[in-house]
């Protein structure tokens, strides 16, 4: 399966809601992060020129450049997620009668494992940076997009929760501790810093706005 960011938003809602096992939780996660920061990219494109914000122009025009990258990166990784799942979906139906097919299959699934968590946390690291182009537009974006700004970070912080999620049940699975626990540090410490920062902004956001 490939080209699902082609697709249109029926179908790929149609698709999800099947049993199909793509797109799932790791390719809707990608579309809400790319979604979330196209908002960016709304809301740099709304600030940039405007002479209020002329002090924060070369910073917009970085956001803006920014944006696009992780909207773009975001989106591939649909695909990438949809395609790294089959690996690991074949390992389910490998025999597994004989002490030797049990451990051919084991074999077989801890690396297919090791393929499948690959966009997940491709989905956490690029949300977490998108989250903090949200911060920066905050105070330097228009104020008459602000409102974006919030609506952005939220779907940034579902983005990068789900992503999160996606990555713990593969890890659950992993029997290489040494490769689990270089994930989790690396990880966790943007998951809870990530959640606290999109909370905070939307609270911002929402105070700017009351």
């Amino acid at each position: 399966m490939s080209n699902i960011p082609q697709w249109s938003c029926e179908k790929f809602l149609d698709e999800t809601f099947s049993k199909a096992p793509v797109p799932g939780g790791g390719g809707v996660a990608a579309l809400v992060g790319s979604i979330g920061v196209a908002l960016a990219g709304m809301v740099g494109n709304l600030t940039t020129g405007k002479k209020k914000y002329a002090e924060y122009q070369a910073d917009i025009e970085r956001i803006l450049t920014d944006a696009r990258a992780l909207q773009d990166e975001l989106l591939s990784l649909i695909d990438k997620d949809a395609e790294n799942f089959y690996p690991l979906s074949q390992c389910y139906g490998l025999p597994a009668e004989t002490d030797e097919e049990k451990a051919i299959k084991e074999e077989k699934m801890q690396a297919a494992l090791k393929v499948a968590i690959t966009a997940p946390i491709e989905i956490v690291k690029l949300s977490y940076k998108a989250i903090k182009l949200h911060e920066e537009l905050m105070t330097k974006g228009s104020k008459l997009a602000v409102s974006d700004v919030g609506c952005g970070v939220v779907c940034l912080k579902a983005a990068l929760q789900s992503g999160w999620l996606n990555v713990m049940i593969n890890l659950k699975s992993i029997t290489d501790e040494a490769y689990v626990k270089s994930i989790t540090d690396e990880l966790l410490p943007l998951v809870i810093d990530g959640e606290k920062l999109a909370d905070s902004i939307y609270e911002n956001v929402k105070s700017q706005l009351a």
